[in-house]
């Protein structure tokens, strides 16, 4: 899940995690959200992109580099490797569904292969 962190000061600094927590978004909301990701597709359930690299070494560098970003967001992608193509498939199983998780590490992710 995505962690808002709010800081409460006092004489030392305290950080507390509270989870957002996910809905399932509507149909006429997902048109509007798949603009803001046109390269990834929707599929009924879910959203999935294909990056393709010079190599495969490339592949795991991007897929580690996913890893990293899908930890921090605390929501993780399905993934399929085949030699230097990454496919990415994205939804929010405990949801049944897509939700604001699946469009905010959609775009984080975009920003790893520009």
């Amino acid at each position: 899940m995505n962690p808002l962190v709010l800081a409460l000061q006092n004489d030392f600094r305290v950080l507390l995690v509270v989870h957002v927590m996910a809905d399932l978004i509507k149909a006429p909301e997902l048109k509007e959200r798949m603009k803001k990701i046109p390269e990834w597709e929707f599929e009924k359930k879910h959203i999935e992109r294909t990056f393709e690299f010079d190599d495969f070494a490339d592949a795991i560098d991007f897929v580690n580099a996913v890893s990293e970003v899908a930890e921090e967001e605390e929501h993780h992608p399905d993934i399929d490797i085949r030699y230097n193509k990454v496919k990415l498939l994205l939804s929010t199983h405990s949801k049944g569904g897509l939700t604001e998780l699946d469009f905010a590490l959609a775009e984080r992710i975009d920003t790893l292969s520009e």
